[in-house]
């Protein structure tokens, strides 16, 4: 495997454990895809090093298991904004 694929899935491997990132987080800071955060620390990252993959792996598992509550959560902060935006305008007369 080439030096600078091995750095990259070290690199985020070390960043999940040390913030608890998601896989789209990590992408994200990372400037790749989802897809290849994901490939890298379930296949590539065992090869490399294995204890950090089974570290990584059940951050990545929790977050898994989180994700239905972190979306609920973001619908419904999304609805509480459009009700407090509509609340102002209301006050300041506007008629929709």
């Amino acid at each position: 495997m080439r030096e600078d694929i091995i750095e990259r899935v070290e690199t985020a491997a070390r960043y999940i454990l040390a913030t608890g990132a998601t896989v789209r987080e990590c992408a994200r800071v990372m400037g790749v895809s989802k897809t290849t955060i994901h490939k890298d620390m379930r296949e590539k990252l065992k090869l490399i090093h294995p204890g950090l993959a089974r570290d990584v792996g059940e951050v990545l598992d929790k977050n898994r298991a989180e994700r239905h509550l972190r979306g609920g959560m973001a619908t419904r902060e999304k609805y509480h904004r459009l009700r407090t935006e509509e609340e102002q305008t209301d006050a300041v007369g506007i008629r929709h």
